[in-house]
């Protein structure tokens, strides 16, 4: 048996898809298991131990325009895959595994969904359960009922040894207590205010004596330099210099981490790192129900502040439903981890 699962878009939603690669593994354990992504969630599976192969679709690069798209096709063809299963519906994953001639395709009744051989109803906007349980639906089809649904990543070898060099040339030793900070996300209606989060920077030194490590993607090398600019404490700024793996690293040192609603949260419940999630949206596929933190300790900062309907990006209230989650909700809920 050889076994195509794709998941293609971002970081967050691969991580929470890592427990079905386990438990497509524990049904089929002779079988050649491959895991397609996009380049940046790369390192989240290419250490996994379930995987025989990690394939990469670089929809902004080489497989952008028409002649990438069926290279990539025939790269797929050319594998003989048995199986697919696409947890996320595109229509170019449907057409792909279509064109690359797999006989079982299995996934979402969206996105050319008539092309696949079992469709699954997609009802992800209505977020009545968490996105990666929907992910599992998708193994449920092949009779699969996960025993181990714990996400799963596997640190590169020479992570750690990284992780302490860096701390190191920040004066950062073994006995450092570690806060990490995730202050960006993928758009607005994601994002708590900046100012709100150097006052908690300052309020967190204070009182822990700890070193705030700023993380983020390159996107967000911005914003935290407003952060810093505001702040009297002294912060280790890694935004836009971590790969995704090292990010892991500096999370699995950390005591807890605080972020909004975005990737790192599922990649520090991965390392075991307690986390505190500030949410704002309220719509039910967009909602802590359908994207909160999985692990046992973790905690959801989130209120309702009486939006009939959430226009997410396109707030009229200038994301009251954020700015009501103060300083010091996010402090107390701090003193709940510790």
């Amino acid at each position: 048996m050889r076994i195509l699962i794709t998941r293609t878009d971002r970081i967050g939603d691969v991580m929470l898809s890592t427990p079905v690669i386990k438990a497509v593994r524990d049904k089929y354990p002779d079988a050649y298991i491959a895991f397609c992504v996009q380049p940046h969630a790369v390192e989240i599976v290419d250490k996994n131990p379930y995987l025989n192969d990690v394939i990469v679709y670089e929809k902004k690069g080489k497989h952008k325009n028409i002649f990438g798209i069926i290279r990539f096709i025939l790269k797929i063809r050319r594998k003989k895959f048995d199986l697919a299963l696409i947890l996320h519906p595109t229509n170019r994953m449907n057409l792909t595994c279509f064109l690359a001639g797999i006989p079982r395709r299995v996934g979402f009744d969206r996105k050319l969904g008539f092309l696949l051989t079992d469709k699954i109803p997609h009802t992800k906007q209505k977020g009545q359960k968490h996105e990666m349980e929907y992910t599992l639906d998708v193994a449920r089809r092949l009779g699969i009922e996960p025993e181990d649904k714990r996400l799963y990543m596997s640190l590169h070898k020479d992570t750690e040894k990284e992780v302490k060099k860096i701390f190191a040339s920040n004066g950062i030793n073994e006995n450092s207590k570690i806060i990490a900070i995730h202050p960006g996300a993928s758009c607005l209606s994601k994002r708590w205010p900046s100012e709100y989060f150097s006052e908690l920077i300052d309020k967190l030194d204070k009182k822990y004596g700890a070193r705030i490590v700023i993380l983020g993607g390159k996107e967000d090398i911005d914003n935290a330099k407003v952060i810093k600019d505001a702040i009297k404490s002294k912060v280790l700024d890694l935004t836009g210099k971590t790969s995704v793996s090292l990010l892991a690293g500096v999370l699995s040192k950390s005591i807890f981490f605080i972020s909004n609603d975005s990737g790192p949260v599922h990649i520090a419940v991965s390392v075991g790192t307690p986390v505190i999630t500030i949410f704002g949206r309220k719509n039910p596929g967009l909602s802590p129900k359908r994207w909160g933190p999985l692990g046992r300790a973790d905690i959801v900062l989130h209120k309702d502040v009486g939006c009939k309907a959430c226009l997410a990006s396109n707030c009229k209230r200038y994301f009251a439903c954020l700015k009501a989650i103060s300083v010091d909700d996010v402090m107390e809920a701090a003193g709940r981890l510790t």
